[in-house]
């Protein structure tokens, strides 16, 4: 794993949420970085950093992180999806809507008004470190990980994204995300997680993040394993 790029990476979701929680406005991390808050740390090395935001809120946001110095990208529909890109990093954001049930819908582009999966936004405040920040549901990432390649004729399926799901899946078998969902997996602790006698950690005191605590800590680097 890189760590340098993961912490860099880290500090960017810290500061894209500082920056929502100014304006009020409401974020929801997507894809890897989902999963590893969930989880508790890092699991893999993240080509991007994938967030999911409110159509009616993109606009201000997009002239908060322009202001803060980070360049907008071309690509996507504007109506769909917005890039930015901040010390070499790239965070995307997918715009949702909502339809006449209040459901969760894609807003624009050639799926505009598809559903997406049903609770997706109600997903815990994940956290790494002392950073936390609102994730999708760990099912709804099971789900949109496993059908993205039905929904989209010729993607292909992804050997992380088949990981990721086993991990999810295993998570929340065991009882949730946190340490003692993947500790097998991390190989040093900045929290001074106790070690047991085979090297590997116990997990941390369970602890209950503020919504608007975001202050970068530094995070566990697992075994290596876009998105």
């Amino acid at each position: 794993m890189d760590r340098q790029r993961t912490d860099r990476q880290l500090r960017l979701i810290a500061e894209t949420i500082r920056i929502a929680d100014a304006l009020g406005v409401d974020l929801w991390l997507r894809g890897g970085w989902a999963m590893d808050f969930f989880l508790g740390s890092p699991t893999r090395d993240h080509t991007d950093i994938d967030w999911f935001a409110r159509k009616r809120d993109i606009e201000p946001f997009a002239r908060e992180l322009l202001r803060s110095g980070w360049t907008s990208l071309s690509g996507s529909p504007a109506d769909q999806q917005r890039d930015f890109a901040e010390q070499g990093e790239e965070s995307s954001f997918a715009l949702l809507d909502e339809d006449g049930s209040g459901h969760a819908v894609v807003a624009g582009g050639p799926w505009a008004g598809e559903r997406w999966p049903d609770g997706m936004l109600d997903g815990p405040l994940g956290r790494i470190g002392t950073t936390a920040c609102p994730v999708i549901s760990p099912a709804a990432q099971i789900e949109i990980k496993r059908m993205t390649p039905v929904w989209i004729p010729g993607r292909p399926r992804r050997a992380r994204d088949a990981e990721d799901i086993r991990v999810l899946e295993t998570a929340l078998r065991d009882g949730g995300g946190g340490w003692a969902a993947h500790h097998d997996r991390c190989l040093s602790c900045p929290l001074n997680c106790p070690s047991t006698p085979s090297g590997s950690f116990r997990p941390c005191p369970p602890t209950t993040p503020r919504a608007t605590e975001h202050t970068l800590a530094a995070s566990c680097v697992p075994r290596p394993s876009r998105g």
